[in-house]
């Protein structure tokens, strides 16, 4: 039995791994391809967005967040999906709804990272590359995002985060909606935790697959190193640098 769990686990682990590797090809071929109408959705000359670049703009946004924070989830979706197995063997492919659970939170925090991209271009300070043009935001935003770093609500979303025994522990619920209601609710957590870092993106430049990884690799640093709180606050005080560079 032991051993039919241990391969589950590692099939778990491959799946979310291949998810995250088609996530992060479809960043490299959007890349890598900018010419493609497809890619040029996602890119509005204006602010005057039609349906169809509105979808694709919270598209692009939702496959980006999935490819960067699936990584670093992986940890609590391997717990859950052991809790899960002993107790609630009776529902079938609960992990799945889990992961539903959290991709949809991403998801909808997408659709809020389309609005401000949508706004920053409406105040014509965004580049047809999604790159920040006005120093003085750009710095601001990374110094909230370097100062954010430090908060309590930060420490507590990382915290919930890092412990997913703890987590399952005290907001265990039965069933496939109940499974789907914990990978929301861990999902809330990753967002408090990153939402600031993610925002970073505007100032790196949304295409640039420079940024995408720097910031990919914090986040999973954060959650699944020995001193990932030590290692958020690192990042802070050299956002708040970067910050007060470009407002020099």
């Amino acid at each position: 039995m032991q051993t039919f769990i241990a391969i589950e686990q590692r099939r778990g682990v491959v799946f979310l791994l291949c998810l995250a590797a088609l996530g992060w090809v479809l960043i490299f071929w959007s890349s890598a391809n900018m010419s493609s109408p497809l890619v040029a959705l996602t890119m509005p000359m204006d602010a005057t967005w039609a349906l169809s670049e509105i979808v694709a703009v919270w598209l692009m946004w939702a496959v980006m967040m999935g490819a960067m924070m699936l990584p670093s989830a992986i940890p609590m979706l391997m717990v859950h999906r052991r809790v899960a197995s002993k107790k609630d063997p009776n529902t079938k492919n609960s992990h799945h709804w889990f992961l539903a659970g959290y991709l949809v939170g991403w998801a909808v925090f997408s659709a809020a990272a389309a609005a401000a991209q949508w706004g920053f271009q409406r105040a014509d300070i965004l580049s047809h590359m999604l790159k920040l043009q006005d120093p003085a935001v750009a710095g601001v935003i990374l110094i909230a995002a370097g100062i954010f770093q430090f908060t309590p609500i930060k420490a507590a979303c990382l915290h919930k985060c890092r412990t997913p025994i703890g987590f399952l522990l005290t907001d265990w619920r039965m069933g496939r909606s109940g499974a789907f209601l914990m990978g929301l609710n861990h999902g809330k957590f990753c967002i408090g935790c990153c939402w600031a870092l993610m925002m970073v993106l505007f100032v790196g430049g949304v295409m640039s697959l420079t940024t995408i990884a720097a910031l990919s690799s914090i986040v999973l640093f954060e959650k699944v190193l020995p001193r990932g709180e030590t290692v958020a606050k690192l990042g802070g005080i050299m956002l708040v640098l970067w910050g007060l560079y470009l407002l020099t």
